[in-house]
Formats: structure tokens, sequence, C-alpha cells
């Protein structure tokens, strides 16, 4: 659930359903009607900093007893969900934390969870916070945006295979080349799929869609990067 979403008092009734005499009651709340059908699931709210304190309130009664009333008056058994919250709240404290440090600088995440205290007081309520426990996430090393890109680079190769029959394969040159491009540390693993959907994809159609025009069928797509850290192609 995008929790900026609700940034207003009222939108607390899309997350729980319409009180009696308003729009859209009967039809349940996104997050009461989806845990009522599916009682062990994952819920995931994102973005939670951006939501109206009253809105993050009306999750008092789920962390305390387990359960939220909805609209309709019953009581929805949240004891079986998981739930997990996410929130840029403290990013550039994590970052002047853990940039250009070796491993071994690097705080541990009790440590680094106490740097963001001062800063997670202030976007939300003491009595908010002390009902979860809190994780802070370490920026992206370039270990795992290799392993990302290497995964982003195995679906189009999966898409390839399923829509023209075809292999693709591509050299170590060209998961250098992406990584080397990535130099936004902020944007993390985005710049990947805005490497690959705006140059690399555009242009691998272009030398598919012209040799489909010849008539020619495609069976092998090669890409990989010169020293120059541009794309090379090639379609047989």
């Amino acid at each position: 659930i995008n929790m900026s979403e609700y940034q207003e008092a009222h939108t607390v009734s899309g997350l729980k359903g319409s009180p009696p005499g308003y729009v859209g009651y009967g039809e349940g709340g996104v997050l009461t009607e989806a845990v009522r059908r599916r009682p062990y699931s994952v819920v995931l709210l994102d973005e939670v900093e951006k939501a109206h304190p009253d809105v993050l309130e009306m999750f008092f009664q789920v962390f305390d007893k387990g359960v939220m009333d909805d609209a309709e008056g019953r009581e929805i058994d949240f004891r079986n969900a998981l739930i997990i919250l996410t929130s840029n709240v403290g990013s550039q404290a994590i970052m002047q934390a853990c940039l250009n440090k070796p491993p071994e600088e690097v705080p541990d995440a009790d440590t680094l969870t106490e740097q963001l205290r001062p800063q997670l007081y202030k976007a939300f309520k003491p009595a908010f916070l002390g009902r979860m426990k809190v994780v802070p996430y370490y920026p992206i090393s370039d270990d795992v945006l290799e392993q990302i890109i290497r995964l982003k680079l195995g679906r189009i190769a999966a898409r390839v295979a399923t829509n023209h029959k075809a292999q693709f394969d591509y050299d170590e040159g060209l998961v250098e080349a992406v990584l080397a491009r990535c130099t936004e540390v902020d944007t993390g693993a985005r710049a990947v799929d805005h490497i690959l959907n705006g140059t690399l994809l555009p242009e691998i159609a272009e030398s598919v869609l012209a040799r489909m025009a010849e008539g020619q069928a495609i069976t092998r797509i090669k890409v990989g990067a010169g020293k120059d850290g541009k794309f090379k192609y090639s379609v047989k």
C-alpha cells in the first residue's frame, strides 16, 4: 500500500472502509478487506512517513491487540500478518555513516538505528515507534548492484526466448558498463531499469525490427560494451 495516497485525515476510510451513509460503504477497505480474505499475509506500507498522523494512529490497535475494526464493525484479525513499514526518513544519515567506508568501519545495525532515532522521532510519535522494530537499510553496494544487473539481463533473455525463440547473450563488459553508469548513489537499483529500458532495449529493438523487416529470422542476440562504455549489438 502506497501511504503517500493517505496524506489527509479523511483517507482513513480508504484503508478500513467508508462509514454508513457514505459513498463506498459495504465495499470494504483496501487494507482490512485484503487481510480479511487472506489473513496470512505480508502487508507492506510504503513511504509511511507521508501518511497523515490520524492514519498512523489507526494502527495502534493492530500493534497492541492484533486486530482492527473495519467500517462495518467487523473485527479483522491481523495476528497472522507480518506488517513492514518502509520510510526514507534518515536516509541521508545512513549515507553519511556508510558511504566510502571499508566494511570494517561501517556501523552495525544497532549503532545505525541509534543514529537514526533523532530523525525518526521528528517524523513519528514515540508511541508509534515504540510499537515496532526499526531495521535500517544499508546503501546498495557494487556487488549487490551487479547481481541486480545480471537479474535484469536474465529477464531480458527470458523475454527474447519467449517472443523470438532466440538466444540472448551478454559479456562481462556490458555488466561493467551498466554498473559504471549507475553513478548516483541515491537512485539505487532504479538507475539499472532506466539504463536498460531507456537505452539498451530500444537499441536492441531497432536492430531486431530491421532484421524482421527484411524477412530474416532471429536466432541470437549478443550485447557487449566497448572500451568507451557504449553498447555494441549483434543480431543474427
